[in-house]
């Protein structure tokens, strides 16, 4: 019994260790987006730090339209990258998780 105990406290340390080695990774994946007209472009790391924001010469007369697609722009990185964050996250967490029958279905 305490040996399953110590294997599966085992396991979770190594699980620990593994999603933070995946989220160090994560600084390291790029999103890019850009606005559909492609004035406006956004790159964020799937930890969702912004890394760089490209601005078109046009939209800096009109404080309003920047303001909008600077919304609209870093929202679609930000679900983008959320996306990527969860799904690396998600499936290093299920590789630690012990092998209980019926789990499966709790994990999707």
């Amino acid at each position: 019994m305490f040996g399953d105990i110590m294997g599966m406290m085992g396991k979770l340390k190594e699980t620990q260790k593994k999603v933070q080695e995946t989220k160090e990774r994560l600084n390291t994946v790029l999103i890019d987006e850009q606005s559909s007209d492609g004035l406006l472009k956004v790159t964020l790391t799937a930890n969702r730090e912004i890394k760089s924001i490209h601005i078109d010469d046009s939209l800096l007369q009109d404080k309003e339209q920047l303001e909008d697609y600077l919304v609209l722009t870093l929202n679609k990185a930000i679900e983008k990258a959320t996306n990527v964050n969860e799904t690396e996250l998600a499936a290093v967490a299920k590789e630690g998780m012990p092998n209980i029958p019926g789990m499966d279905a709790f994990m999707k």
